[in-house]
């Protein structure tokens, strides 16, 4: 059985027996046994851990973790301290800088912090194989994080979505509550960054938004 030591438990007690979620299970069972699979089993739900569901301010939806050794860990876009960031998280750096004037570039790229200050940094696909991009997609991941995000969507106080690149914004039809602020630009990635991620601005105008709700706006650097 999940344990994620807050309200997620109660929230999600239905999901983890859902008849999709077990076949899910019993697929990564195998898996794990048999493949080299990120991230460690134990780090699967990092991101519904260290974010309970009253704290979440901002979401952050990624496609799948990182393929790459040491790199997942459970956080969308993050690595652990002492792991290059890839060129994704560098970008979002970037625009952080040039939008809020905090440059984290050149520290590590670790968003622990985020996540404990009320960012749910969610990827869509929660495992992946090693060095094989995709390859835990249609397996069912989709389907719980999409239930993650309309149990979301329905609590009345107001949280920031934003949505980067295709498979993100497949997302925002499930976002449908007007008490939320939905942000859509291109992916971070060097392929996509300067066709809409670059000068976005999502960084700021998320404080703006949850400034004007009463709410502490969610600090961009990271510890």
């Amino acid at each position: 059985m999940v344990n994620l030591e807050n309200e997620w438990d109660e929230i999600l007690s239905g999901e983890f027996t859902k008849e999709y979620y077990l076949r899910l299970r019993k697929t990564l069972i195998n898996e794990y046994r048999t493949q080299h699979i990120f991230p460690n089993m134990y780090d699967i739900f990092n991101a519904l851990k260290l974010t309970s569901y009253s704290d979440v301010k901002c979401v952050i939806i990624g496609q799948d973790p990182y393929h790459g050794a040491g790199q997942a860990h459970g956080l969308s876009f993050s690595v652990r301290k002492g792991i290059q960031p890839p060129p994704s998280l560098v970008n979002i750096f970037k625009e952080i800088r040039d939008d809020v004037g905090i440059d984290n570039l050149g520290k590590h790229g670790e968003l622990t912090s985020w996540a404990k200050g009320g960012v749910l940094l969610l990827n869509s696909v929660l495992t992946v194989r090693a060095n094989s991009p995709r390859s835990h997609r249609g397996l069912g991941w989709e389907q719980f994080t999409s239930n993650v995000i309309e149990l979301l969507n329905v609590r009345e106080k107001p949280m920031v979505f934003m949505l980067w690149g295709s498979d993100a914004k497949a997302k925002a039809q499930l976002i449908t509550n007007p008490n939320h602020l939905v942000l859509k630009a291109s992916h971070p990635s060097p392929l996509s960054a300067y066709n809409g991620f670059f000068g976005c601005r999502h960084f700021s105008k998320a404080n703006a938004f949850l400034a004007s709700r009463g709410f502490t706006p969610i600090d961009w650097s990271i510890e």
